[in-house]
């Protein structure tokens, strides 16, 4: 089969190059994912909030098994995971990942932070950087995220992070309690956008 299109990032866009360490507004840091970040995220998952969202609860071997699965999905150009900490110390907070289509150019990203890290900007500093990381030194045309709208947090994490919000999709995600509609946020390269 012939492609008629001219791909937005060719094949080893990702895996040609080392997964980046991102410096957060000289506050935090993304980092890949390492073995010794298995207890943090047992401890994250065993967050009632984060259950809640991300549907999951993790033993060790589960969070030693997703880490490598993690990693690999950068080498296997899938997606990527970044563990975000604090500067002063190199305990995981958060995450954030991103699932891929490079070729097509866009992303879709996602997101936690561990109870005791909210509410002080992490998640959305944390995104803004990386999505900017994403759109002009990466090459993606497009990102976009979906969080419940019964959560508003994530909400602002991605207004603040400059994600508009396009629309909102009906009875598109199941959780524990039934049906949730989601909003869709997308952030566009200003300079592809452009063309």
């Amino acid at each position: 089969m012939t492609k008629l299109v001219t791909p937005v990032l060719p094949p080893g866009s990702l895996s040609g190059r080392e997964q980046p360490v991102l410096a957060v507004e000289n506050r935090f840091v993304l980092r890949p994912w390492a073995k010794d970040d298995v207890p943090a995220l047992v401890a994250a998952y065993a967050d009632p909030d984060i259950q809640y969202w991300h549907f999951n609860s993790m033993s060790e071997a589960e969070a030693e098994d997703l880490i490598a699965k993690w990693n690999d999905a950068w080498k296997n150009e899938t997606g990527a995971h970044w563990a975000l900490t604090n500067l002063s110390e190199d305990f995981a907070i958060g995450r954030i990942s991103l699932r891929a289509w490079i070729e097509g150019g866009f992303g879709e990203v996602s997101y936690w932070v561990a109870p005791q890290s909210r509410g002080v900007g992490a998640a959305s500093c944390a995104l803004g950087t990386l999505s900017e990381w994403l759109l002009e030194d990466l090459g993606l045309h497009r990102l976009g995220l979906e969080h419940s709208i019964h959560n508003p947090a994530s909400c602002r994490v991605a207004s603040k992070a400059g994600y508009e919000l396009e629309g909102t999709m009906k009875s598109a995600l199941l959780h524990a309690d039934g049906w949730h509609d989601m909003h869709l946020h997308a952030r566009i390269s200003q300079e592809r956008f452009a063309d």
